[in-house]
């Protein structure tokens, strides 16, 4: 796929999924592109890149790190994000001053393109902690939480996160990260009871792996946690707020490396429920590398007994770039195969779909 097409493909996720702002600048980008402007020149070395890769997201991010660190005054009054009053009508408007940013600012861009994505999209927290309710309410346990890409690890105190549909909720009703109207339609019944089973949860172990992991206390890192969320999205912005104030509260340990590696020095605990999860990161692991992941995988799962728990708790798109039914939210509880238990939108919120007549639990 061309840059062309790819800024195109990602202008249509934009839209799709409420950032007319965005959804509207690709489209601009992807015309100057092809008509060989200075997004092309910005872009030059990344033709052969793959859509994977989610350069659209790192070119934006990088512009939007810009105005958020005040660098970028003529755009910011076009980004919500930046506090400013001034909004236009048209969000095409915007796409001038964004240019000129670009033009102006070459080598902090050209900086930005070399970073893989670091969105950790606090949202997911939706289905991954339906999973890991649906996980102890088959393993009712200690918690030791794993996640593989974790960046910044703001997912791995997910558990202080609350989410809340209609008038069934979990988790601490003061969080500073609430997760509203997280399911459309009717909460499953597989999840109403592994909520009213399972108010609170005990976990005793926060770990995950990243080869380039984001610290959320960092400035730098936390400017770069805010750069990918989108400038247009309000919502999405106070969630990461939130996170971010938790992260200063409760620590987690992130080992620089890949999920081969960290799987292959984890062991199953007794008396504990072992939870490896993962969202919306297995576009950006190579072939082989994920092949291991997985008999890794397999590893703990045969080893999971009565009193030693493992659940592997994914949410991620069927195949990486379509996203056009959700992204699937798929567990696996001891040595049973993986089963989708939900699905929901890429950021996500909302959870929807599921299979009400399962039967999930271990005993």
């Amino acid at each position: 796929m061309d840059l062309v097409s790819q800024f195109e493909l990602q202008a249509k996720a934009c839209d799709k999924l409420g950032s007319p702002l965005y959804g509207s600048l690709l489209r601009e980008i992807a015309r100057d592109i092809a008509e060989h402007g200075p997004c092309a020149e910005i872009l030059a070395g990344y033709e052969d890149i793959g859509f994977d890769a989610a350069l659209p997201l790192r070119l934006l991010a990088g512009v939007h790190a810009l105005v958020l660190s005040g660098g970028a005054t003529d755009l910011a009054p076009f980004y919500p994000s930046s506090g400013a009053t001034v909004r236009p009508s048209d969000p095409a408007e915007a796409w001038i001053p964004f240019r000129q940013t670009v033009i102006d600012n070459p080598g902090w861009i050209r900086d930005w393109l070399t970073r893989p994505p670091q969105t950790n999209e606090v949202g997911r927290a939706v289905p991954l902690l339906a999973g890991l309710l649906a996980a102890v309410d088959a393993y009712p346990l200690p918690v030791r939480l794993l996640e593989l890409g974790a960046s910044g690890g703001l997912n791995l105190r997910a558990d202080h996160f609350r989410w809340e549909s209609g008038d069934i909720g979990w988790g601490p009703q003061d969080s500073p990260v609430c997760l509203t109207d997280a399911w459309r339609g009717e909460v499953p019944e597989w999840l109403t009871g592994a909520v009213r089973r399972n108010p609170h949860l005990t976990v005793v172990e926060r770990r995950g792996c990243d080869p380039t992991p984001l610290d959320p206390l960092s400035p730098r890192d936390s400017l770069a946690l805010r750069s990918y969320v989108w400038p247009d999205q309000l919502a999405r912005a106070a969630r990461l707020d939130g996170a971010l104030r938790l992260a200063e509260k409760i620590p987690v340990d992130i080992t620089v490396t890949g999920a081969r590696n960290f799987l292959a020095d984890t062991e199953l605990q007794p008396g504990s429920l072992t939870v490896v999860w993962h969202s919306v990161m297995r576009q950006y692991v190579d072939p082989a590398e994920w092949h291991s992941v997985t008999t890794e995988l397999d590893r703990l799962a045969a080893a999971s007994g009565p009193d030693t728990g493992f659940a592997c708790v994914a949410f991620e798109p069927q195949n990486s770039s379509d996203d056009r039914h959700g992204f699937r939210l798929t567990v696996r509880i001891g040595a049973n195969e993986p089963v989708i238990l939900a699905r929901a939108m890429p950021h996500g919120l909302p959870a929807f779909e599921w299979a009400p007549d399962l039967e999930l639990r271990n005993r």
